[in-house]
């Protein structure tokens, strides 16, 4: 028995005929990819709706990649550049000034490796044309603190030495009174394109304008509590790198800033370029809102003792590997028991707490990145998901999937900018 074809047939020059299914088709490829005349002219090959099958993935990962590098920075160009005001107060701390805008200069490089237009643009304003910061180097051809915000923008306040926090001069004033003026409604506007970044001690600068009242925030572990009394009515958050709160992203020491940086980059730009900028920062390991400040790969490292810090460069770089006091001791070319000593005098824990305390750390880590309990294990050193489970009871208390339902209801690390 022969079949009737449902679409109609009709003849092309030459006598060939073609699915009028095949126009259809055609002039979809033409709508969609009129920026290249390639795959419109390849469209005219098609003869019947097989060998549009046959074809398609071929042509339209041709497509995809035209308007990646044809259409989309067309698109992208119609979409208001985020300008990235650092506001420069006397004696600035220069690294929280230059690791952030480092980070958003290279993710336009990064965007016009790729054939887009930039994302970012950066200025940089204060009370003075010129002004000392931190390490004695001014900086010179600052523009004046602008009269208002008419494109959206990201106002970067950052932090000051402590010597000089306590020095309310006219400068700071002037720079607080700007910043409620400019910040306070924008910053309560739900649909608002603008945005406060604050790095470091730049926080207690936003507090000081009156900018932080009911919102989550940090700043540096060892300003907390001036924090907390400079804005009596803010969240403010003990160990965290950064904290995001809507329209205000706040981060903790210096180098957090280039944390916070790089998830802003990934929010406006995606991941994968973010994770582009933070390998030629050489910034391998990005740290979350969901990490804390105080990391255990840091915190028991504040003294100057060679052996004990060769221990624990061993166990930080292998914390997966059978350790035990006898290859920890070989490790720092010492007895196990005067490692123990040392390790009690000048860490403060000894060297199988320390051990510990690393490897439920790489655990957690790996959970809150989707890991299951026992692939947690498996990477952290522990020999089963249920040893995992007694250290993190005897350490934290609760179980490694509180982390895990704890990570989900956070949602992914990267939130969506305002802009």
């Amino acid at each position: 028995m022969t079949t009737t074809r449902s679409s109609k047939v009709r003849k092309r020059k030459g006598g060939r005929r073609r699915d009028n299914n095949v126009d259809v088709c055609r002039y979809l490829f033409i709508m969609l990819g009129s920026a290249s005349s390639a795959v419109v002219a390849r469209c005219d090959t098609f003869e019947s709706i097989p060998d549009i099958g046959a074809h398609f993935l071929h042509d339209f990962q041709k497509l995809v990649y035209v308007l990646v590098t044809t259409g989309c920075p067309k698109m992208i160009a119609r979409t208001p550049q985020i300008d990235v005001l650092f506001v420069i107060a006397p004696h600035s701390l220069l690294l929280d000034i230059a690791g952030p805008a480092e980070a958003f200069r290279l993710a336009n490089l990064h965007l016009g490796e790729r054939g887009l237009a930039p994302r970012f643009r950066l200025r940089f304003a204060g009370p003075s044309a010129s002004l000392p910061t931190s390490v004695g180097l001014s900086l010179a051809e600052l523009e004046p603190l602008p009269k208002r915000l008419g494109v959206p923008t990201w106002v970067v306040l950052v932090g000051q030495p402590t010597a000089h926090l306590s020095k309310v001069t006219p400068a700071i004033i002037a720079t607080a009174q700007w910043l409620n003026q400019m910040l306070y409604a924008p910053l309560r506007a739900a649909d608002t394109p603008h945005r406060l970044v604050t790095v470091c001690s730049g926080t207690l600068l936003a507090a000081r304008a009156g900018l932080l009242a009911n919102r989550r925030c940090t700043t540096h572990h060892g300003l907390l509590e001036g924090l907390r009394a400079q804005e009596p009515q803010a969240q403010v958050i003990d160990n965290r790198v950064f904290v995001v709160d809507g329209p205000l992203a706040s981060s903790a020491g210096i180098t957090a800033g280039i944390d916070l940086a790089l998830h802003l980059i990934a929010g406006e730009c995606g991941e994968a370029l973010a994770a582009g900028v933070a390998e030629v920062m050489v910034v391998y390991l990005r740290r979350s809102p969901r990490d804390p400040e105080l990391s255990p790969f840091l915190v028991h490292r504040n003294h100057l003792h060679a052996a004990v810090h060769r221990v624990q460069d061993a166990i930080s770089a292998d914390q997966e590997r059978d350790w035990d006091m006898t290859s920890l001791a070989a490790v720092g070319h010492v007895t196990e028991r005067h490692l123990l000593r040392l390790f009690l005098d000048h860490a403060g824990v000894s060297p199988l707490q320390y051990l510990q305390s690393i490897r439920l750390e790489k655990a957690r880590q790996s959970i809150e990145h989707g890991a299951s309990v026992t692939h947690a294990a498996e990477v952290a050193g522990f020999r089963s998901g249920l040893q995992l489970r007694r250290a993190w009871s005897r350490q934290w208390g609760g179980s490694p999937r509180d982390a895990a339902r704890t990570a989900r209801v956070a949602g992914p690390a990267v939130q969506t900018s305002a802009s």
